[in-house]
């Protein structure tokens, strides 16, 4: 069975479609070990197998060359897109832990990926302002601390070339957006974001249930 971490989906049906998806390998399945033995109650963080695959088949078709993640924690997601890129592309990953980047390094070396992969630890937004003013990106993929999503989102969005699209992680946070009464702050940052991105005249998006939801954006021609 593939591994999945479905928070939206009824058990059942996010069980018959991790059955019937393509399972992890022995690579993908060691990171998943390793990120449940080595970071504890942290594990919940990491995507699923199928949103991995999903960013892998989508990194592939879109022809990827470059990419940048926000918040890369143990390297599930970092190590689905580079697989999906294209010849000589590159991922630039932004996190600030020394700790669980430490296993990403060890299973990207593994994948035979770890060339593809600029790792830089430092709050995000410093590294994207740092950044050559002209630096465009094909696909970005955000999965760090909630409050901080529209400065990710504004940062990045000028960033993105034409066609291009932006993944954003954990955009239905357990179907807590929906409970009125769940006033917690990440969940009230969540709804915010939500509701910002669906009133942005400058992109398309869509919401997909898998996960805890990845909302994928594309700037408007």
């Amino acid at each position: 069975m593939a591994a999945t971490r479905s928070y939206v989906v009824e058990p059942a049906l996010a069980a018959y479609i991790a059955e019937h998806s393509t399972a992890p390998d022995h690579v993908q399945q060691r990171l998943m070990n390793a990120t449940e033995e080595r970071t504890g109650g942290a594990a919940r963080m990491q995507i699923g197998n199928d949103q991995g695959s999903f960013f892998e088949m989508l990194t592939r078709s879109m022809g990827v060359t470059r990419a940048i993640e926000i918040g890369t924690f143990t390297g599930y997601s970092a190590m689905s897109i580079a697989r999906g890129l294209a010849p000589g592309g590159s991922l630039i990953c932004c996190d600030v832990s020394e700790e669980w980047t430490r296993i990403a390094r060890e299973h990207w070396e593994l994948a035979g990926v770890a060339d593809r992969i600029d790792l830089r630890i430092a709050p995000a937004l410093d590294t994207l302002a740092a950044l050559p003013a002209d630096q465009q990106f094909d696909l970005a993929f955000i999965d760090a601390d909630k409050p901080n999503y529209p400065h990710y989102y504004e940062a990045l969005l000028p960033r993105i070339r034409a066609g291009g699209v932006i993944l954003v992680d954990n955009t239905l946070w357990s179907r807590q957006v929906l409970d009125v009464e769940a006033t917690e702050h990440d969940t009230v940052a969540l709804r915010a974001f939500n509701r910002m991105v669906a009133a942005d005249t400058r992109v398309r998006c869509v919401i997909i249930p898998m996960g805890d939801g990845v909302t994928m954006i594309q700037p408007v021609p």
